[in-house]
Formats: structure tokens, C-alpha cells, sequence
């Protein structure tokens, strides 16, 4: 499979390059900071210049032309409420309109946990990109892509456990950003996760038996 990953420096991006370039698949990761085209290409993906903002929807689909899915795992993490609206929502628009230009039919999309943070100190720039996210997901499940909503609970630098609990709705709770990328390595591959959101958290099913339970239609624990 020939993927295209839009924030493919961050912290789950780097991971899933590293287990889908692994498995085989060809990866392109777009970076817009110079200095990140090394993280990209050291994470085994073939790095590409390009700017979800500045880039308009048809420049964005010539760089997708050719791929057969599309993995947004961008974010404007915390850089300011104008930032998380043209990346995380209005990025969101422009990367599912190329995709549908290009041909990318497959979109996994790495969304927020709706339950994130509820429990501590609430600004007014994490309410809007809890909206924003929310409208970003609306956006893509209005659309004819293969898509595939992947929402986190609160992401984790410690190592994974290969465990996590999988379903349309479960319990909040945290998850390491390895099993994210683990997780969405393996639903990539399986057509059976079609027009679908999906919550993530630590558990105790192997990843690869969460995906097959979701294909059939059955959470995981």
C-alpha cells in the first residue's frame, strides 16, 4: 500500500511511518519545517515538502496523486486558537478534498478523545480545539472517502504495551502513542474498518485482535 501521512514528524506519525515502512508499504511523510525532513525520512518514510496552510486543495492532491490512503495525524498542538483552525479544521477540509481529487480513497483520521481533559482546568483555546476536532470529524464522515475516525484518550510518550481497548464508545482513559500507531497500522490493512470512528485506549487485547474484533462488529476490552 502506497500511504501518505500529513503530520508525519509528530509523535504518532513518526511511529506509524516506522511500522507500515516495516510491513512493506511505501510511505510518504509531508514536513513543512526543513528541519524536520530528517525525522521523517529516519522514521523510513520518503520525505516531501509541503504546507497544509499554504498549499491550496489542488497543490495538496498533485503531491497525494498516486497513493491508495491518506493517514492526518497533524495538529497545531497548542501554537494558538487561529492555528488549530487552519490546521486541525480547516486542514482537515483541504486534506479530504484532495484525497477525493487525487484518488486516495482510504482517510484515516487521528481525532480527540470527546471526554479528553474534562475532568481538569478548562481554557478557552482547549474548548476550541475540542470543537474544531469535532467539526473536522462531521466534515469527513460527509464525505464519499473510505474514511476511518481514530479517536485517542489522552496520548502517552511511555512504551506501548501492544494492549489497548477498542470500540465505538468506550471509557476514557490514557493510551501510549506506540499502540496508537500500532492500532493504526493494523486498521489500515483491514477494509472491514470502513465509515467508522473508533475510541483508543490502554487495555488488555492485542492490537491485532481489537481490529479483528471491530471487523466483526464487537468492541474490545
Amino acid at each position: 500500500m502506497k500511504v501518505f501521512q500529513i503530520g508525519a514528524a509528530g509523535g504518532v506519525g513518526r511511529r506509524l511511518a516506522r511500522l507500515l515502512a516495516d510491513r512493506g508499504d511505501q510511505v510518504t511523510g509531508m514536513y513543512r519545517d526543513p528541519a524536520q525532513a530528517d525525522t521523517v525520512r529516519a522514521s523510513g518514510a520518503i520525505p516531501l515538502a509541503g504546507d497544509l496552510i499554504g498549499d491550496s486543495a489542488e497543490e495538496l492532491a498533485a503531491k497525494l496523486t498516486g497513493h491508495d490512503a491518506v493517514v492526518f495525524s497533524a495538529g497545531a498542538h497548542g501554537t494558538g486558537r487561529d492555528k488549530t483552525t487552519l490546521i486541525d479544521g480547516k486542514g482537515l477540509e483541504k486534506a479530504a478534498d484532495a484525497a477525493v481529487r487525487a484518488g486516495a480513497s482510504r482517510f484515516v483520521l487521528v481525532s480527540a478523545f470527546p471526554d479528553a481533559l474534562r475532568d481538569g482546568a478548562r481554557s478557552e483555546g482547549f474548548e476550541h480545539y475540542i470543537r474544531v476536532k469535532k467539526s473536522a470529524d462531521v466534515h469527513l464522515t460527509r464525505t464519499g472517502l473510505d474514511w476511518l475516525i481514530v479517536r485517542p484518550g489522552t496520548l502517552l510518550d511511555t512504551p506501548g504495551t501492544g494492549h489497548v481497548t477498542a470500540g465505538p464508545a468506550i471509557e476514557y482513559g490514557e493510551v501510549p502513542r506506540d499502540d496508537v500507531a500500532a492500532f493504526i497500522a493494523a486498521a489500515l490493512h483491514e477494509p472491514a474498518l470502513s465509515r467508522t470512528i473508533v475510541e483508543l485506549t490502554s487495555g488488555r487485547t492485542p492490537v491485532a485482535d481489537a481490529v479483528a474484533a471491530l471487523a466483526t462488529g464487537r468492541p474490545s476490552l
